[in-house]
Formats: structure tokens, sequence, C-alpha cells
């Protein structure tokens, strides 16, 4: 028999289960219109391949997986899309999210449909099959199927988890999916275990769903599975994903690790089947058992649509007048709707219809006493009451240090607080405070890396091109170095010209000149052409002149040595050697 182990804290409220389980799951009947939000999952946020005006059929792809960690969302019937737009979503925040809006047409016709056969593929193509149909965790956490579907290299796969404890209170939609859909469930855990291999199965349920139980163990047995179908504590927060590690393992996952480092893997039943649904009936994930209860005349679970919106599904239960919101989720972690038009999406496994006699108003907050009662009631044994007052303190820095991310919300310790304190407000404040400035602060960090970068980029473009306009102006200087010298070897008109004058210029030209040379070289070169030019502008037929001409000759040179002007070498050499006979 498997030794089962205790997790530390944890609670047991009423559980209010009973008034929904009399009845068996019912197919809801198709809403007037269809809000079907594009990012219902961890990851990225699919991109929209619709437009308004197109018609659209039953399992149609309308929103394409944005990256790895994404999954696609499809049409949940057949109708015409209205619009493509911001529309409330099922949030605490009340903010918007990106949405296709559809009119049913009422025949809610199908596209083809295709099984795969799942035992014959490639696990890669298994998994891309789950993300194509928008496979996602449906037990609260809606992180993507197919990310979680690889093994650790690392670390051997010991244990593969179902959880089917479903602890919070009022919700009892997994619970009826195991008595109605057993089977279905246990060949979605095969593909689970084919794909990961582990050594054992286990699946956990509270001792308080006996039917499910029994309806599993018939299952596996009908099946020849070798799956351990198992019964555990009724006490919350035993459905939570490392508790029933704990429980059924004994390995205790540290917040800074993933169970595939411990060699295990935990999903909820509802993921199983829509896993099975989307394998052998090529069927994506466009609807969801939903637990409808609370102050309602008639409480069931519904199978209904994704994008249904609330004021629609809450009819199918006949709300009492007094009726004055709904919660969806448990009355634990749940939250307020914020609008009836917010739809149902793939996280919403219930609807709580409140009131003043189900939830009275709370009492008004007193000051913490520092009575100790909420860590002891920690499932994660961290000391709320510290982490309370930095948050209240805006102290995030201190939070953190008290491991504030640790933190699974799970409500145990404002259950228990006597002073009414709503701790796990407190917590998710002060977690949204810490996201937004590491958000800000990343933002920042990018911003001046990419001006740094820029910056860099510039400086090595300007020395690049500097470098380059250096290289042209040397080679420019040297080639007019090698034309001045070739220029000032070339014969003058009527002066001789040895044999070797170009010979040195053209080896001149060949060799590297730098800067400075190239311009002494230049200077050198516009002398000599200055003397040839001189030499070859000499007057000529000066013999025999007569004494007029040479006076006005004279004048001509004395004008010249007033401006600065050298005379002609040979008017120069002429006047030294004075008049010829």
């Amino acid at each position: 028999m498997l030794q089962l182990f205790k997790f530390k804290g944890g609670v047991k409220p009423q559980t209010n289960k009973t008034q929904s389980v009399h009845e068996p799951i019912a197919v809801a009947p198709l809403p007037s219109r269809l809000f079907v939000p594009l990012h219902q999952s961890i990851g990225g946020t699919p991109r929209p391949l619709v437009q308004a005006g197109d018609h659209v059929l039953k399992g149609q792809l309308i929103g394409e997986a944005d990256g790895w960690i994404s999954a696609a969302v499809h049409a949940p019937t057949s109708g015409t899309v209205r619009a493509i737009a911001e529309h409330v979503a099922a949030h605490p925040s009340g903010l918007t999210s990106l949405s296709v809006e559809i009119e049913p047409d009422g025949k809610d016709e199908w596209i083809a449909r295709t099984p795969i056969p799942h035992d014959a593929m490639e696990p890669e193509a298994v998994r891309e099959r789950l993300r194509e149909a928008g496979v996602v965790g449906l037990g609260g956490a809606v992180f993507p199927t197919h990310g979680k579907l690889t093994a650790s290299k690392s670390v051997p796969m010991e244990e593969l988890v179902i959880n089917g404890a479903e602890c919070e209170p009022f919700i009892t939609c997994d619970d009826l999916l195991m008595r109605e859909r057993a089977e279905e469930v246990i060949r979605g855990v095969g593909i689970f275990r084919d794909l990961l291999q582990p050594k054992r199965v286990l699946i956990g349920i509270e001792d308080n769903k006996p039917e499910a139980v029994a309806a599993l163990q018939a299952a596996v047995t009908k099946l020849g599975e070798t799956f351990e179908i198992i019964a555990v504590p009724t006490r919350y927060p035993a459905g939570g994903a490392k508790q029933l590690i704990r429980v059924l393992t004994g390995k205790e996952v540290p917040a800074s690790k993933r169970s595939t480092e411990l060699g295990v893997q935990c999903f909820n039943v509802a993921t199983a089947y829509t896993a099975w649904r989307a394998v052998a009936h090529g069927e994506p994930v466009i609807s969801r058992i939903v637990t409808l209860t609370g102050n309602v005349e008639r409480p069931r679970n519904w199978e209904v649509l994704i994008g249904t919106p609330l004021s629609e599904f809450v009819k199918l239960g006949q709300p009492k007048a007094d009726t004055n919101g709904y919660l969806m989720g448990g009355p634990m972690m749940g939250f307020e709707m914020p609008a009836m038009d917010a739809p149902l999406v793939k996280a919403t496994n219930c609807i709580i219809a409140s009131s003043p006699t189900l939830f009275p108003p709370k009492a008004p907050e007193m000051p913490c006493i520092r009575c100790g009662e909420c860590a002891k009631v920690c499932p994660h044994e961290l000391q709320p009451f510290e982490m309370y007052w930095f948050s209240r303190a805006k102290n995030f820095g201190k939070t953190q240090e008290y491991n504030i991310f640790d933190c699974i919300e799970c409500g145990c310790c404002s259950f228990v607080c006597p002073s009414r304190i709503p701790l796990v407000q407190y917590f998710r404040f002060a977690k949204s405070e810490i996201w937004a400035r590491e958000k800000e602060k990343n933002a920042a960090d990018t911003a001046k890396a990419r001006f740094e970068w820029k910056t860099e980029r510039d400086e090595r473009e300007k020395a690049e091109k500097a470098e380059k306009l250096a290289k042209a102006a040397a080679a420019q200087a040297a080639k007019k170095a090698a034309e001045a010298a070739a220029a000032a070897a070339a014969p003058a008109e009527g002066a001789p010209t040895p044999a070797t004058a170009v010979a040195p210029a053209a080896s001149d030209a060949a060799a590297p000149v730098d800067a400075d040379a190239a311009k002494k070289a230049t200077i050198a070169a516009a002398l000599e052409r200055a003397r040839a030019q001189r030499e070859a502008a000499a007057p000529k037929n000066t013999d025999n002149l007569t004494l007029l001409q040479k006076k006005d000759i004279a004048a001509v040179d004395a004008l010249r040595q007033q401006a600065g002007i050298e005379p002609p070498p040979a008017i120069e050499a002429e006047q030294q050697e004075g008049p010829k006979s």
C-alpha cells in the first residue's frame, strides 16, 4: 500500500459540494453572442486569424499561438465574426482584452476533424498537436500543456501525478467529470504517460469523492492500465500541485525549482480529458465543464462554450432575488466577476452566486495582534504576518526577503485571521508593485543598453570613417606625389633629360608614402615645376639689343623687384655679366 505523507498547514473549511452533484453534467444552450478572448493562458497572446464579417465553423482556428509557450484559440461554434475588439475580461481588475465577437448561426457546424495515431507518432508531433488544439491546464494555472510534456534531460521521470483532489469549496466540475467520463480521463492520462515515460502514475483524489475514486478505478481495470488511484485526506489546499506531490511522493518542491527537477510532473484530470479529445477526436478546447452553484435555485455542472457571457450562463441556474454578485472560482482563491458581460474562459471552473446570507459582509479590519495563526496554517511555511507588515509599509524589498513570491494565495491565512485582515489582498498588492517596478527597471536597463550600444556603434562608425578617409588621403597624396615626380622628371623644352629620370619616380610611387612625406614631395614637385616654367619662359633672341630696348628691360626689371618678382634667369645672368657686345 502506498505510504501517504502530510503537508504543513492547511485548513478545513465547509465544503459546500453536495448541492451541485445531484444532477449529471448538462450541455449549455448556444448563447446569442460569444466573446472569445485571444489571451486565455500563460504565455504569448495569440494572433487573430479572422476579420469582421468572416464566417467561421465550430473548432476553426481564430487565434494562432504566439511562440512555444502559448496556446491557440478556436471558434466555439459556427457563425459570423462581428468584431475583433477590446472587451471586458474575466479578471478582478475589470480591464479589457482583445476578443473575437461571434454571432452563432444556430447550426453548430464543425470543421473537418482528424484524429491522430499518437502512439505511432514522434513525441514532438503530439506536443505540437496539443499546442494547436489549445490544450492548457484546466486546474486554474492555464499553463500550455505541451510545454510541460517534455521530461528533464538530466533527471529521469519518476512519478506522473494526476490531480483530482479538487479541494476548493463549492467546486465539483472535476468530480462529475471523473464520475461520468472516467474512461476518457484515463486515456488522456495514458497520452501523458507515453510522452513522459514515468516509472509510476499516481492519481490523487480527496476521500470525500468516493464515486469518482470508484469510477476511475473501474476505468483503469477495464483499460488494463497500472495507474494507482489514491484517496488522499480532505484538507485544503491538498489540490495544490506542490501539496499533492508532497502527499503522494513525499517530495518537497522548493520555490526555486520545478517539479521536473525532482522527477515529478503534475496535471489536472480535466486537462487529461481535453488532451484525449484533441488527439483521438480532433477536437480543440472550445468548451469546458463549469460548476454553477451558490445562491441559485438549480445548482449544477454545465458543459459551456468558451466565450459565453456571464449574464447568459447564470440564467441556467435561476439566481435568487437577493443575489448580489458572482464569484469566479472558489471562495478561497476566487474573485468577483467585474461585469455581467464578462465571458467564461478556459480558467473558469466555477461560478458562485453570492448573497448577504451566503457570504455575509466582512467585519471591519482590526490591527494585527501577531498571534501567529496565519503562520501555522500556511502550507508553504511562510510568515504571513511579517509579509503583511512590510506590504502595508510598502517596503517591498523586505517582503521579498520573506519570500513573498512563494505564496500561492490559497487564502488559508485570511481564513484563520482573528483580526479579519485580508492578508492575500496585501500580498497581491505587493507582488503587483514588485512586478511593475521590475518591469520598469528592465525597460530602463534595456533602454540604457540600447543607448550605449548605439553610442558605441556611432563611435565605431566614426573611427572607421576617419580611418578610411586617412587611407584615401594618403593614397591620393601618394598618387599626386608620384605624378609630380614624374612631371618634374619630364624633359623641359630644350633641356637635356637623363634616361633614368623616370625610374626613380616609378619606384617612389610604388613605395608607401605617409602624409608628411607626401606633403613634402608635393611642395618639391611644385618648386621643380616652377623652375622648369621659368626656364621655358626665359626670353630668347636678346642679342644685339638697342640701347632703348635695354632701358625698357631695365625698367621692367625694376618694377619686378618692387613687386617681389624674380627676373627670368637668363635676364638675371645677363645683368650680372653685363651687356654683350
